[in-house]
């Protein structure tokens, strides 16, 4: 029997299974999809509609088309707080990784530093923790839950390792992101007339958690 090749990006490779949560236009999914050329590990979601993405993202039907062309499962009208019941996403503790890259609640709820504004950031990680709990492999299968935020006030108060206590994760590592070392990601807006407009990175980190056993 052939012996399938590793393949990695950065943190990630093709022997392990991976859910993308919030993805913009799909262009992370489709860096790590190029990177292993194969996406049959991958399943990649949005809360767009299918109509939503072709709209608000000029590259968004050509990039999914493209990931299913790999073999990617693409899973639309996905919410962090009921993904673990969404068809297509498959069931408990069936993946390696679950990844939400920039988490943002939307920009109808006051400014950055308000602390009304922080609380509705807060809400959408915590949801998505506690649904990608349930996905997640165990800690000793070597399951991880990913998210990438800013690190710079005001969403450093945002407090993403207290928020992971609270859904029973330990945060394990905290690693530098660099955006050119995922060729072909652009990070998204994702909200309002200005959906398909990046945003500076500037200082930011991949928090790496795995589930807390005594929980």
């Amino acid at each position: 029997m052939e012996v399938q090749e590793t393949k990695r990006l950065k943190h990630y490779n093709n022997k392990q299974k991976i859910l993308l949560v919030g993805e913009g236009d799909f262009s992370f999914s489709l860096s790590l999809a190029r990177a292993f050329g194969s996406a049959t590990n991958l399943t990649a979601t949005s809360l767009d509609t299918q109509g939503e993405l072709e709209r608000n993202y000029k590259n968004g039907k050509a990039n999914v088309e493209e990931l299913e062309r790999l073999g990617c499962s693409v899973v639309y009208g996905v919410n962090v707080h009921s993904m673990t019941t969404k068809p297509g996403l498959g069931g408990s503790a069936i993946y390696d990784r679950v990844i939400y890259n920039f988490p943002h609640a939307g920009f109808d709820y006051g400014r950055e530093h308000q602390i009304k504004t922080i609380m509705r950031h807060q809400e959408l990680v915590r949801g998505f923790m506690k649904s990608a709990r349930v996905l997640v492999k165990d800690e000793d299968k070597g399951g991880e839950i990913h998210v990438t935020h800013k690190t710079e006030y005001p969403f450093s108060e945002w407090k993403l390792k207290n928020l992971g206590d609270k859904e029973g994760l330990e945060l394990i590592r905290e690693i530098e992101f660099c955006l050119s070392q995922y060729p072909g990601y652009s990070n998204k807006r994702g909200s309002g007339g200005y959906s398909d407009s990046s945003f500076p990175v500037g200082k930011s980190s991949t928090f790496m958690f795995k589930k807390q056993f005594f929980y």
